[in-house]
């Protein structure tokens, strides 16, 4: 019986010796796996330091940076991930001309089915042919709109 509680007692020993012994990962191996899996964006970069990954720079999307912090907690060694990282804003097109405004030039322009009304470089822009008695029409028309800006390309002949 006493030679059983001693071998048992020396495998929980040669156990947890072993458990202890275990190969820890330096942080240079860990920023090199790190630094590799974070280049597929290049807007971005990681510091390892003591097993913590420090994640910064910008993403596209909140789903690309949620990936790469996945990607960073699955090496082993990793003990976690310091996201100091930011998702870009997305960035909003918006038209410097009011759509009621320019439904308004449309309509003042409606009895002149050669001339077209386009928003263009954020003004409005008439291009067409006319002649130089609709170009003078069409010219006093679109300013008592007070429309503001208007660029007048269309061609007069």
């Amino acid at each position: 019986m006493k030679k059983s509680i001693a071998m048992a007692a020396l495998a929980l020993a040669v156990s947890f010796g072993s458990i202890s012994c275990k190969k820890k990962v330096s942080d240079t191996e860990l920023q090199t796996q790190a630094t590799t899996i974070v280049t597929s964006n290049p807007n971005a970069s990681v510091e390892v330091k003591e097993g913590t990954a420090h994640l910064s720079g910008t993403f596209a999307d909140q789903e690309s940076k949620d990936a790469m912090i996945a990607s960073l907690k699955a090496i082993p060694g990793v003990k976690d991930v310091m996201d100091m990282s930011t998702v870009e804003a997305p960035i909003e097109i918006v038209s410097a001309v009011d759509p009621a405004v320019q439904q308004k030039v449309t309509d003042a322009v409606k009895d002149f089915p050669s001339v077209n009304v386009e928003v263009v470089n954020g003004e409005l822009t008439l291009t067409g042919n006319v002649s130089s008695a609709q170009a003078k029409q069409i010219k006093m028309s679109v300013d008592a709109l007070q429309a503001g800006k208007v660029n007048y390309n269309y061609t007069v002949k």
